[in-house]
């Protein structure tokens, strides 16, 4: 169970980010410092990095967290269930949030030491959600394949959302790749 220390914590860092992300929309990320964060949110310098180690993690907010807890969320599905199809449960839950990151992955996208960091941040998701399938029986060599085809299904179901200009229910196209990119390993 999580303390309350841990939930302000929580609330702090994401009242940071909200920060940091109108700052970077107003003036730009490389022109925003880390004291105008920390102004704009009423605490000093120090306590901003008691929250976050560089300017750059204040974008990722949840993003950084995600790879934990969609492996908490694999471990927890029903031990019948098979890999793939957990995988897509679960992922398939996360869509909301992922789609709620829009302001922040707009900003990552178009700021290429942010792209780079993100590219960090999803292999380290990708290693904890390996383990979680290698943990449920998956092969090695298959959880990683899953990983890397459950992200690519992901990063495809951004692009046509954004192609369609937010026309397209998100939903349907997480569960139109997933059912295209099924292993021919479980059919």
């Amino acid at each position: 169970m999580e303390g309350l220390r841990d939930r302000t914590r929580r609330a702090v860092r994401a009242e940071l980010a909200g920060r940091a992300l109108e700052l970077f929309a107003e003036r730009g990320f490389d022109e925003t410092t880390v004291d105008d964060i920390a102004r704009a949110a009423g605490m000093s310098k120090r306590s901003f990095f008691r929250y976050f180690p560089t300017k750059e993690d204040v974008v990722f907010g949840e993003i950084e967290t995600m790879g934990e807890q969609v492996a908490r969320e694999i471990a927890a599905r029903p031990p019948q269930e098979e890999p793939w199809q957990c995988l897509h449960a679960v992922l398939r839950g996360w869509e909301s949030r992922i789609n709620a990151q829009a302001d922040a992955m707009r900003l990552i996208e178009s700021t290429p030491a942010l792209r780079t960091r993100l590219l960090q941040k999803r292999d380290e998701a990708r290693t904890r959600i390996i383990q979680a399938l290698a943990e449920r029986g998956m092969p090695p060599l298959e959880a990683d394949l899953a990983a890397a085809a459950a992200g690519a299904a992901l990063d495809a179901v951004a692009r046509e959302w954004l192609r369609s200009g937010g026309a397209v229910d998100r939903l349907t196209l997480v569960d139109r790749a997933f059912t295209m990119l099924r292993p021919a390993f479980l059919t």
